[in-house]
């Protein structure tokens, strides 16, 4: 279960459901330092249930981005934003509610503050998941949610990318990540990692043409991460659905070419979806339900592409993975 936590000036209490009462006095990060010195095991289960249903959100993200926002600390002395997560009064009315059970919605209550950040922080996300599905910005998830929130999503849509003005909000997060991370893995879930995952060859021979990881790409000369893998195949092969799911795009973008995007569901409580890119035509529609196997495509060089290939990819809770790892014949 869940405790229940409120944050008072200058004392951070501990309520949890049996009764039971901790108190621990609160420390000054300083402005440029992590207060993950402040936060212990009591808070992991809420940055958890705040980014449960939330694709490219973690805990440790959410939790960096507090920290980023106050140091962990309801001491501002603004009269517009309040406690842990700086909220106005007017952002609280739409994000905030009585989570913590304790018969009052209110930003100075770590639990509600906590889930508000998060449902506002996951709704970003999926704003600009769906600009990244039909191929108008590019970039890590997390990164564009930040930016998103710091300048707005039209900003980030606009500029097709972290826009320059949330860079050193965005940074000034992930800088911080590294030591959430560590502290949600000292206080892990009761549940195994996540099994059945395996996926089908989308293309009858995984002939391999450019892996997953850094690259320059062969047309824009530009040194970034290649987010799939490329699959040599001829002009017209068949391109089949790597497990069951729901199409959630297919279209033509300007760099993927034809591009097909299937959500498989979530698997451990964490989304899975895969991609299939350059496609010569297209074989399903938005919305529409596939199996494993199903035809989605046929090869071809649409977008941005050197000759006939398919640019697989897998996203799992958001972030990109290397696909080889995922293919029943992959590795």
């Amino acid at each position: 279960m869940l405790p229940s936590l409120v944050i008072l000036p200058g004392v951070a209490i501990f309520l949890a459901l049996t009764g039971g009462l901790d108190l621990a006095p609160p420390q000054d990060p300083g402005p440029s330092q992590s207060a993950v010195s402040n936060v212990d095991g009591s808070y992991v289960p809420w940055l958890r249930r705040a980014t449960a249903d939330c694709t490219g959100v973690t805990p440790a993200l959410l939790a960096a981005h507090i920290d980023q926002l106050s140091g962990w600390q309801d001491n501002t002395a603004s009269l517009s934003e309040q406690g842990i997560a700086r909220f106005t009064e007017a952002d609280w009315k739409t994000w905030g509610r009585d989570d913590d059970g304790n018969g009052g919605s209110s930003p100075r209550d770590a639990g509600d503050a906590i889930m508000a950040l998060g449902r506002r922080d996951c709704s970003l996300a999926k704003k600009v998941t769906a600009l990244r599905t039909k191929g108008t910005v590019n970039g890590d998830v997390a990164d564009l949610t930040l930016a998103a929130y710091a300048t707005g999503v039209d900003q980030v849509k606009e500029a097709g990318k972290v826009p320059a003005p949330a860079r050193a909000f965005v940074a000034d997060v992930k800088k911080r990540l590294p030591q959430y991370d560590a502290l949600v893995r000292r206080n892990p879930e009761q549940n195994g990692p996540a099994s059945g995952a395996l996926l089908a060859p989308p293309v009858t021979t995984l002939t391999v043409t450019s892996s997953y990881g850094s690259r320059t790409h062969p047309l824009t000369g530009v040194t970034k991460l290649h987010t799939g893998v490329d699959f040599g195949a001829p002009q017209g092969a068949q391109v089949s659905a790597a497990r069951d799911g729901r199409v959630e795009f297919a279209g033509m973008t300007q760099a993927y070419g034809n591009r097909v995007v299937i959500d498989h569901g979530t698997i451990d409580g964490k989304r899975l979806e895969t991609t299939y890119s350059h496609l010569s035509a297209l074989q399903v529609t938005t919305g529409q339900s596939v199996t494993t196997g199903h035809p989605v495509g046929l090869v071809g060089s649409t977008g941005l592409s050197t000759g006939p290939h398919l640019h697989f990819e897998v996203l799992f809770d958001g972030q990109y993975m290397d696909p080889l790892a995922w293919l029943a014949n992959g590795g």
